[in-house]
């Protein structure tokens, strides 16, 4: 029986805090499904389309062959049992996490029985990471490159200032 899990997310944009568990968690499944949540609805602000977003995680994540990235719509129970995940996979940074995510775990235990939520702790170097930090900073000018992979920090740039080519090092704060 294969063991199949998803992790799901905005991933607006992925960070190092995602990539970590991402690797961490394909080491504890046959296979893992990251789930980018599609946004059709605007329930919640996005800066990047799906298809852009599942790009950057391709792009971020090297090919162990265990590691599916695809979209999603809808209930994450739903889409879960449609790929025949057993597991969900989510990350705790803070305590305040917790607390949304024992919610939701609750909550989906309700509308699925059959599936399992596991919570992994963060590292404590990505404990401050969070899409919107890495947005807010990568807006207003600031060095976003020990936040996210190499690919994501060039789409934040070419998205809020322009095609910087190669960045490396600070960007000058706007005015």
């Amino acid at each position: 029986m294969i063991k199949r899990a998803v992790y799901p997310g905005t991933f607006d944009p992925i960070h190092n805090g995602h990539i970590d568990l991402i690797l961490r968690a394909s080491k504890l499944f046959d296979e893992l499904s990251v789930a980018v949540y599609d946004h059709r609805r605007p329930i919640k602000s996005v800066l990047f389309s799906v298809e852009e977003r599942v790009q950057m995680i391709l792009d971020a994540l090297p090919n162990d062959g265990n590691i599916v990235v695809m979209p999603f719509t809808g209930l994450l129970v739903d889409f879960a049992r449609s790929i025949n995940a057993g597991v969900i996979v989510r990350g705790l940074r803070v305590f305040s996490d917790f607390e949304f995510e024992f919610r939701s775990a609750l909550a989906n235990q309700r509308l699925a029985p059959e599936i399992e939520t596991i919570s992994l702790m963060t590292r404590e170097e990505n404990m401050f990471v969070s899409g919107s930090t890495v947005r807010e900073i990568a807006e207003l000018g600031g060095d976003v490159s020990s936040m996210v992979p190499p690919n994501v920090a060039q789409f934040l740039y070419t998205r809020f200032q322009g095609d910087l080519g190669s960045f490396v090092g600070n960007l000058p704060l706007r005015d």
